[in-house]
């Protein structure tokens, strides 16, 4: 358990997105030190606590400065963006914290929320684990009213250190259930030989057994199937699109540094790939910005939020696959060996690409357009 800060004066959401932008650097220097299987960013994340980001996606009632709330979509993608370009591993851990907190903000009873909020400024780590193993995690009804885990989740980034994960079970009857998870106190058991990854090696996200643990009915978030409810469940992809786009901000970032370092300046093929380069960058921000904007409007419904959500992840993910061979080719065989950060950020950001069901996003962005008459210049924006 990390030691806790407390947060007396919560940063607004302009100054929340200025404290993350203001981390990124500390955080790029911090990160090769970080880069160990099996390792986590304790260092960073006491800053994030210092700085007064694990409270600010709370509402300002809470003692947060309101990030999560769709008014502040834009300032929540830019302080995630600028998380991302400094470490990819603690941008994905406080994607989850965010979603997490949101999801709680959304689902949970009065007493509830006032109970997590105060631990999230307390300095608690929160996250999201939903990924099932082969046996999948199950919630028994006890005589006592209390309720047995059973089984486990893979992919559970940052374990060991989140005290509030939020994970998803099987009820008797079919339903899956949200829980919050006292960590520090309901131990579970953590198989770190599940994490050899290509990337994202910091990240943490071994295999998570929660088997023989009990948690109380006050435990319990929401009712069954509220996890999968839209647009949140779908929608929330902007946010990891935002900690990518800011990985792919870093590749080019080094790259350029890289060029200037060996005099290359002055090449005109190298100042094409920089050109393009460039176009792709701003192509991520021009994207993120618009929704944003769109999360911000009264008016959407559910199924045009996911839509254009679904294109966001979907643009920003070719962006970043079409980022990483033209910066490979600006730098070379020399800038892939170590210790150049190129090879580190290529890994990370390859790895955190691979979200889940990018088909099936684009898909159903394509069946919207397909579904709906409007033009094409008011398809996303009455």
């Amino acid at each position: 358990m990390p030691e806790l800060f407390t947060i007396s004066a919560p940063p607004t959401p302009a100054l929340a997105a200025a404290a993350a932008a203001t981390l990124a650097p500390r955080l790029l220097a911090q990160a090769a030190a970080s880069d160990v299987e099996g390792g986590f960013p304790t260092q960073e994340f006491d800053w994030l606590r210092e700085a007064g980001l694990l409270a600010a996606p709370l509402p300002t009632k809470l003692n947060g400065s309101g990030l999560n709330e769709p008014a502040h979509t834009q300032e929540l993608l830019s302080a995630l963006r600028h998380i991302g370009r400094g470490n990819l591993a603690v941008g994905r851990v406080y994607e989850g914290h965010a979603n997490a907190l949101q999801l709680i903000t959304r689902f949970g009873r009065p007493e509830q929320l006032e109970r997590w909020a105060a631990d999230a400024v307390a300095g608690h780590l929160f996250g999201v684990w939903n990924t099932e193993a082969h046996d999948g995690v199950k919630l028994a009804p006890l005589p006592s009213g209390r309720f047995r885990l059973s089984g486990s989740k893979t992919f559970g980034s940052g374990a060991g250190h989140l005290t509030r994960p939020l994970l998803t079970a099987a009820l008797p009857d079919g339903g899956w259930q949200m829980l919050v998870l006292p960590a520090d106190t309901q131990i579970p058991e953590y198989d770190a030989r599940f994490w050899r990854p290509l990337g994202m090696r910091a990240s943490a996200s071994f295999r998570v057994d929660f088997t023989g643990l009990e948690i109380g009915s006050e435990e319990l978030l929401g009712e069954p199937g509220d996890y999968y409810h839209q647009p949140g469940f779908s929608g929330g992809a902007i946010r990891f699109a935002a900690v990518q786009l800011g990985g792919a901000e870093a590749v080019f970032d080094e790259t350029r540094r890289f060029l200037r370092a060996l005099h290359r300046t002055d090449d005109p093929y190298q100042r094409q790939r920089l050109g393009q380069l460039s176009i792709l960058v701003a192509s991520g921000q021009h994207w993120l910005h618009a929704a944003a904007e769109l999360a911000a409007r009264p008016g959407p419904d559910a199924e045009t939020l996911v839509a254009h959500a679904n294109l966001v992840r979907s643009a920003i993910e070719d962006i970043c696959l079409r980022v990483l061979p033209l910066a490979e080719r600006c730098v070379g065989a020399r800038g892939l060996l170590r210790p150049e950060p190129f090879e580190r950020l290529h890994r990370d950001l390859t790895h955190y690409l691979r979200q889940p069901a990018p088909d099936a996003a684009l898909a159903d962005a394509g069946r919207y357009a397909l579904d709906h008459p409007r033009p094409a210049y008011r398809l996303w924006h009455d």
